[in-house]
Order: C-alpha cells, then sequence, then structure tokens
C-alpha cells in the first residue's frame, strides 16, 4: 500500500487504502466487535501509512463512552486556577480522560451561555467549574439540568457539588494569629468578591468582631499587584497600620514594594500576611508569611467527585480541606509590643 494526501487524512481513506468498510475500520479503532486478523493488519498498516489520528470525539460517540471533562474558567493563568486545572488534568490523565478547556470570558448571561453551549456542543462526559469568581459563578448557575456538574470553590454553595478550600476559616486562622502577636486590629487588601462575599474578607471580619476588634474599611484591589501598590503607597503614610492581610500573593508583593519603597520596616513596623502560598512567596525578601493552599489536591478531588457522579458510583456530596498558615519572616509584634 502506497498513498499521499496533501490534506488530512479521513477514516474514509484508511477504509479505501486497507479495501474495507468504514465500519470495518470503525471496529478495528473501537474494538467493539471482533475482526480477522487479516483484515486488522491492512487497517493497522493503512492507519500508519496515512498518518491517521482517529477522532477522540467520534471514537467517543461510536463507542458510547465520553471520555472528555470539560473544565469552565474564568481565568488559566492566574496561580490557584493553573495548579487547580494542573490537578484535574494529571487525574484525569491517570483515569484516561481528556480534559477540555473553555475561558468564560465574562460573567453576562450571553457570554456565559455561548460559553457552555461551546462545551457542551462536544462529548462530554461531565463538567468542572472554577467557581472562583463572578464568571464561574454564572455559569454554575446556568449548567443545563442533566449535565454532571462539580464547582471548585473558596466557599460552600448551592445547587451543585462544591469542592471547598475553606477560605473563611483560613482567613481567620491568619487575622487571629495576628491579633494573637498584639496587633490592635488588622487591615484587609482583598481580591474580587465571588458573588455577594469573599470567604477570604468573610473570615477577615468574622475574626475581628469575634475578638472585639475594630474592622477598617475594606481595600478592593481586584486581582491586580500594581493597585496593590498603590494601596500600599497610602498605608505606609499612615501609624495606625500595623497589620495586613492580603487576598493572595501577588497582591501582598505589591503591597511589599510600595512599604520598602516609603522606607516602612516589614515586619518591625507593618507585618504583611498572604494568601494562597505562591511560590515566590518564600524567595520575597523578607520571606511572605502565607495561607498555603493545594490547589492541586483539590483540582484532582474535584475530577474525582465529577467522575464518581458520572459512574454513580456514590451521591453527589460536597468535599472541603483546610488550608494551612506558613509563619515566615514578613510577620510579627506591632512596633508597641516591640519596646516592652
Amino acid at each position: 500500500m502506497s498513498r499521499s494526501l496533501s490534506r488530512t487524512p479521513a477514516i474514509t481513506d484508511v477504509a479505501k487504502l486497507a479495501g474495507v468498510s468504514v465500519p470495518t475500520v470503525s471496529r478495528v479503532l473501537t474494538g467493539s466487535v471482533p475482526v480477522s486478523p487479516e483484515r486488522r493488519e491492512r487497517v493497522l498498516r493503512a492507519i500508519q501509512e496515512l498518518g491517521y489520528r482517529p477522532n477522540g470525539a467520534a471514537r467517543a460517540l461510536i463507542k458510547g463512552h465520553q471520555s472528555v471533562i470539560a473544565v469552565l474558567a474564568g481565568a488559566t493563568t492566574r496561580y490557584g486556577y493553573a495548579l487547580t486545572i494542573q490537578g484535574i488534568e494529571e487525574a484525569a490523565r491517570l483515569a484516561g480522560y481528556i480534559v477540555m478547556i473553555t475561558v468564560i470570558e465574562a460573567d453576562d448571561p450571553e457570554t456565559v451561555s455561548k460559553t457552555i453551549d461551546l462545551a457542551l456542543a462536544n462529548p462530554v462526559a461531565g463538567v468542572i467549574v472554577l467557581k472562583f469568581d463572578p464568571a464561574g459563578i454564572a455559569t454554575v448557575r446556568a449548567m443545563p439540568p442533566g449535565v454532571p456538574v462539580v464547582a471548585v470553590a473558596g466557599s460552600r454553595g448551592s445547587g451543585v457539588p462544591h469542592v471547598v478550600l475553606d477560605d473563611t476559616t483560613a482567613a481567620m486562622t491568619a487575622t487571629d494569629y495576628l491579633l494573637e502577636l498584639g496587633h490592635r486590629t488588622v487591615h484587609h487588601i482583598a481580591v474580587p468578591l465571588a458573588g455577594r462575599r469573599s470567604g477570604r474578607s468573610a473570615g477577615w471580619r468574622k475574626a475581628l468582631e469575634r475578638a472585639g476588634a475594630e474592622v477598617p474599611p475594606l481595600m478592593e484591589a481586584g486581582w491586580d499587584p500594581h493597585r496593590a501598590y498603590e494601596i500600599g503607597l497610602t498605608l505606609a503614610d499612615r501609624d495606625d497600620v500595623t497589620a495586613v492581610l492580603c487576598g493572595n500573593d501577588e497582591l501582598a508583593i505589591g503591597l511589599l514594594r510600595a512599604l520598602h519603597e516609603k522606607g516602612r520596616r516589614v515586619p518591625e513596623e507593618i507585618s504583611v500576611v498572604g494568601f494562597d502560598g505562591h511560590p515566590l512567596g518564600a524567595l520575597w525578601s523578607p520571606a511572605l508569611t502565607t495561607v498555603q493552599q493545594d490547589f492541586v489536591d483539590v483540582g484532582r478531588r474535584a475530577f474525582g467527585e465529577v467522575v464518581a457522579i458520572i459512574g454513580k458510583s456514590q451521591p453527589p456530596q460536597n468535599s472541603s480541606g483546610t488550608p494551612q498558615l506558613v509563619i515566615r519572616e514578613s510577620s510579627g509584634p506591632p512596633p508597641a509590643a516591640r519596646r516592652r
């Protein structure tokens, strides 16, 4: 057999070169029905000669088994998002599934609807939504019934099973730690709210209220460390600011840069705590105290949950993990406590 094509080979080209029918080629690819050794050999030789790559979606439809997990996310490059996707993909690969990633570009109904339609146009077995932002929240709410869906989030929700990193408890732990060091209160530079509230902001506020401490105004920086840098230039001029909890480590690094430029010493004058456990935080000077999140693990757990729903091996259920506070060089007692 010898044949060259100027286009991507199709299953019909394989059948023609091997001298068999298209259903015979499909049987060889799927193993659904036995094929004689002689015909099987002809088909395999034709596939190799043409460089034919079977279409995974087509094979899934032929086999009646869908092996694609769709991941819908408002972003893929941010640290937590990227590591969660890594965990999903690693677990999926071991289980023989393919991961398809679709970015939700906005949270308006039209964009969300188009994104869901784009994902579900493929032979999708189940869907994992990264519900870390308004786009993810809107997508979970808009998912049609009957589709196995799992949400990954920083706090529990309703409607579908949630795999949670308990941001609220973790933020309370970080805030309590700073208060126990002797800080009168803790200021907070926040990431965007996920719906009506952020688990991180809620935990910060709850810890302050429980301790009877003043609750300063929330400072919103979005996802932009440059905005945190600008906020830091203002905070550096205030004598009443001795501790700051940041919504993620990138914001904390922006704040640390501003404090350095203003000549404020960390942690001698101002303590800074981040969130997420970005590896660059440990290399910063001073090394950043942070709330360590295992995003890879949460991705693996989310995949396990959606596969359990697909296989009906267990009823849908929530899964929760608590991040850990990692104490490094950027936090310590306030100046007044140091002078005692």
